[in-house]
């Protein structure tokens, strides 16, 4: 069942355009608000605790979308106290990059409990010995979304990532993180060299990926708690400022005539190695 119902026809209403500015960062920032497409991912946004601003639903696909959040989640995912607006399909259709959209747009608030902006100082920010995903300037909202999700699988305890990295809220990056962006602690800091050295002043071991002459071959390292991994940009990988900060380079050993690993599968092979301690 759907509450609060409302039938829109017009591309320039006013809900549809708030929407549709949300394909851009700075409104994105600006509102304090961020879209996400498909069932999956509405309802893991309900389960999560995610503030639910609102919900798009396409027309024609407005009873496969409830039939389909039914049969995923039950009755642990409801419609129950949320604007919904049911839009005419060439309305929808010019909201949704999807190839294959499902018919459902959710509209959400910016997660501050578990999503925040930080600069390093001398008092710690993390506690205990957690494992801990670093990306500097990784540029790709595929390859961050795709990182976050591999990092809750491996059992991270939370991302820090530079400023300048894809944002958290873009639909590509929520799409490729299916929904772990709502529960995983993600900091954004100005200055990731800063946080390796906060990381190793708490006890942490922080390795760095990176072909440098005095990396390590990943199999030489043994896992320990607190151990944490970080990932660079997908072109021109690390600042060199990072690598003297963390403990030690590390290298994934391969095929000589392969140059490199795609910056997101480098961080799985690297997660999953250093997540022994963990599983």
């Amino acid at each position: 069942m759907v509450y609060n119902e409302e039938i829109i026809t017009s591309r320039q209403n006013q809900m549809v355009t708030a929407t549709a500015k949300l394909a851009d960062r700075k409104w994105r920032e600006a509102d304090g608000l961020f879209r996400c497409d498909g069932v999956k991912l509405f309802g893991e946004a309900v389960l999560r605790g995610v503030e639910v601003a609102w919900v798009l639903l396409r027309a024609s696909d407005r009873e496969k979308v409830l039939e389909k959040t039914a049969a995923l989640f039950g009755d642990t995912v409801t419609f129950s106290g949320i604007r919904v607006l049911t839009l005419a399909d060439n309305v929808f259709d010019k909201l949704t990059d999807e190839k294959s959209p499902e018919g459902i747009i959710t509209v959400g608030k910016y997660i501050d409990k578990f999503h925040k902006i930080v600069t390093i100082d001398n008092n710690c920010l993390f506690e205990g010995k957690g494992f801990y995903l670093l990306l500097e300037s990784v540029r790709d909202p595929v390859n961050v979304g795709t990182m976050i999700r591999t990092a809750a699988a491996m059992g991270v305890t939370g991302v820090i990532m530079s400023r300048d990295c894809a944002d958290l809220y873009h639909p590509k990056t929520l799409r490729a993180a299916m929904g772990t962006v709502f529960n995983l602690p993600v900091t954004v800091c100005e200055s990731l060299t800063e946080a390796a050295t906060a990381l190793r002043a708490d006890g942490h071991r922080v390795y760095a990926a990176a072909l440098d002459e005095n990396a390590q071959p990943l199999h030489n390292l043994t896992p320990c708690p607190g151990d944490c991994i970080v990932i660079g940009n997908e072109g021109h990988g690390l600042s060199s400022e990072l690598i003297v900060a963390a403990t030690a380079p590390v290298y994934i050993p391969m095929q000589a005539n392969v140059e490199s690993l795609n910056a997101a599968a480098a961080a799985a092979v690297l997660l999953w190695h250093f997540g022994a301690s963990y599983r």
